[in-house]
């Protein structure tokens, strides 16, 4: 049975190299074999009265007794409709807060995902990955892609974005097939321009940036660029420690040289090597943004009314109070910028005289790369998931047999206690 779903698996994702339909157009990825649940839905199964095993539950935990990782698994791998979503993301939070909490299974987090997106619940997919901590859910590679994928073909960018921003926490860009779909989220988010907070300019920046140190091609010397230029923008504006604060990033200054150290290995590549015009475009729009900013806190502006006076006094005290926030550092680095305004040209034109510079957006860079290596990327990830799900199988095999002889063991010792006591009575 395996075997014949591998092969439908493998046919399908090979057809997905006849495509010829636009990415954008489209709003697909991921193949309808690497999407499909056919191998999850073939697991043995458990029937469970969820009534019933929630009533145990709570009983159990009134007792202040811990409930096993095998109840939640179960509870999770029967949810037939979107209230029973509802219901077990009470009990995952329960468990996560129980002293059981390390032995959340990964199938579990699995099963989670699936029937959320399964019963219309993709908002609380994203809401317990958010909330990791609180709900314990870490998932796999696989598992982000089918959530990131799910986002994309919705064409809500954001969320999936959101979801990538996970996988930028967990340093989980392993996978080819991950980073491609990361990418494809990102840059088809970034094309829609949206206005972002400095937490979400942070967030997406060390996405792009750690993602792309993954592909040495121009998407990736693209994505480098986009990303040291946002966190760049962050630094300059908020200081080294908002950049780093809770990211798995350099504790350095220089972020925007760094986007320039880019340019200068692009110019210096001898391969087929590029830099996509938007994103030199958008680095350009950022310098002179900032430059523009630094030069309006220097010479001020007479205040014509009290309204714009008040105005101009808070402008004043957030800039005093982000001052205080910055150290020596972050004003020398700020003090950098004319220099990096100078050499940002320089590069430009030099990129441009030797034809580094690639007419493709970057949300077209990354929609070819996934027409040509996606494909060839979900072979082996289909092949570890069959494996995987094989292993969960027998481990979670392995856990209702020690179940039962704990549960055989409970009993004999409830029947020796009973027998003792009633031959206490009779003496």
């Amino acid at each position: 049975m395996a075997a014949s779903i591998w092969k439908r698996c493998a046919t399908a994702a090979v057809k997905v190299k006849c495509l010829s339909a636009s990415l954008p157009a489209r709003r697909w990825l991921l193949s309808s074999a690497y999407t499909d649940a056919t191998v999850w839905e073939a697991r043995e199964k458990d029937p469970q009265n969820l009534a019933l095993l929630a009533t145990t539950m709570d009983r159990t935990y009134d007792r202040n007794l811990p409930v096993s990782s095998l109840s939640v698994s179960r509870f999770v791998d029967n949810i037939s409709s979107r209230e029973e979503i509802d219901q077990a993301e009470y009990y995952l939070y329960k468990f996560r807060h129980s002293p059981n909490c390390w032995y959340l299974r990964d199938w579990t987090i699995h099963s989670w995902i699936r029937q959320c997106l399964k019963y219309g619940a993709k908002e609380k997919a994203l809401h317990t990955v958010k909330n990791k901590v609180q709900y314990g859910i870490f998932p796999d590679d696989f598992t982000f892609n089918l959530l990131i994928d799910f986002y994309i073909k919705d064409g809500d960018f954001k969320s999936a974005c959101s979801v990538v921003e996970e996988v930028m926490l967990q340093e989980a860009f392993d996978l080819p097939s991950t980073q491609i779909v990361s990418l494809y989220a990102m840059s088809s988010y970034q094309a829609t321009r949206p206005q972002l907070a400095v937490s979400e300019e942070r967030a997406l920046g060390a996405s792009l940036l750690i993602c792309g140190l993954q592909q040495d091609n121009t998407v990736g010397l693209s994505a480098q660029l986009l990303g040291n230029a946002l966190l760049g923008k962050v630094e300059m504006l908020e200081g080294i420690h908002a950049v780093f604060r809770g990211m798995p990033l350099f504790w350095g200054h220089g972020y925007l040289g760094r986007a320039l150290a880019v340019m200068e290995r692009a110019a210096a590549s001898s391969g087929d090597v590029r830099l996509t015009k938007d994103a030199l475009d958008y680095m350009n729009d950022l310098l002179q943004e900032l430059s523009s900013t630094s030069d309006s806190d220097a010479s001020g502006a007479e205040s014509v009314g009290e309204e714009e006076e008040q105005e101009e006094k808070e402008e004043e005290e957030e800039n005093v109070k982000k001052e205080d926030q910055m150290d020596e550092a972050d004003q020398a680095e700020r003090a950098k910028l004319p220099q990096y305004v100078t050499r940002f040209k320089e590069l430009s034109s030099q990129l441009e005289s030797e034809g580094k510079v690639d007419s493709a957006s970057f949300q077209d860079s990354v929609s070819a790369l996934a027409q040509q290596n996606l494909a060839a990327a979900e072979k082996p990830d289909l092949e570890q998931y069959l494996s995987r799900v094989q292993a969960w199988e027998a481990d979670n095999r392995q856990l209702i047999a020690r179940e039962k002889e704990m549960r055989k063991k409970a009993e004999e010792e409830k029947r020796e206690r009973l027998a003792a006591k009633a031959a206490a009575q009779q003496a």
